[in-house]
């Protein structure tokens, strides 16, 4: 079985190879995904099974209804964050079907309920949206967002999980 660990710095070059392989139509740059972890090294875990990383998480505080483009830096996280945004979790196919995306999402939660946030949101792409309502995400619709989720593809929904869910 597959367990989450902190990711490290010096593990993004196999975060990186996994993301180019499933992301090839939403490609990211190395050095965004290094801004990421080094801003908030708590929302940022790695998925190892039998010594090998099979698949990331990332996510930081966010204000609720924002969604931060795409390969683009932050600078910084929110003072007053409304919500964990989970900006990319990826499973590779051969470590699928046994959890590990339901685990990542509880472990966000804690992390979230820690610092007083009630609220998790993501971009659901590649028709996810079935995948992240089992874990209670329900998505949103608002008109504000619609131009921004263009970036991330057709199918691109944004949702949001409460965290005592």
């Amino acid at each position: 079985m597959a367990d989450w660990y902190q990711l490290l710095v010096e593990d993004l070059p196999y975060v990186n190879h996994i993301a180019d392989i499933v992301h090839t139509t939403l490609p990211e740059r190395p050095e965004v995904f290094e801004e990421k972890v080094r801003l908030f090294p708590a929302g940022c875990q790695k998925l190892v099974s039998e010594k090998n990383i099979v698949g990331y998480g990332i996510s930081h505080p966010w204000m609720h209804y924002s969604i931060p483009p795409l390969d683009e830096f932050l600078h910084k996280l929110p003072e007053a964050s409304e919500c964990m945004y989970l900006h990319d979790v990826v499973v590779l196919p051969e470590a699928r079907g046994r959890g590990a995306s339901g685990r990542y999402v509880d472990y966000v939660k804690g992390v979230a309920r820690e610092m007083g946030i009630t609220r998790l949101a993501l971009v659901s792409v590649y028709g996810t949206d079935t995948l992240w309502s089992r874990f209670g995400f329900k998505v949103v619709q608002n008109h504000s967002l619609d131009l921004k989720l263009i970036s991330y593809g057709c199918s691109a929904k944004y949702m949001v999980c409460e965290c005592n869910d």
